[in-house]
């Protein structure tokens, strides 16, 4: 591994725990991340990166999970009183 290759989540992490990095953070850390890399800006450690997509798969299924959540709430919400008239 070549000194210049970044850490995928330590370099999105940067030394906290993962579940204090809050979800809006990995996900944009992480686009940036993988976008420098598939254009060739920058490397990453290709041995571990696969590992370190648990993070952002992590961050997604939370998001995914908030989401659906939210639209339950909506649908609940018209399905109420409103819908009746």
């Amino acid at each position: 591994m070549a000194s210049d290759e970044l850490n995928f989540a330590k370099t999105i992490l940067q030394g906290r725990a993962y579940r204090d990095v809050p979800d809006d953070e990995v996900l944009a850390r992480s686009l940036e991340l993988l976008d420098g890399w598939m254009a060739g800006e920058h490397r990453v450690e290709r041995p571990k990166l696969y590992d370190h997509y648990a993070l952002v798969l992590t961050a997604l299924l939370r998001r995914v999970s908030d989401l659906e959540a939210r639209v339950r709430e909506l649908e609940e919400k018209a399905e109420g009183p409103l819908s009746q008239h």
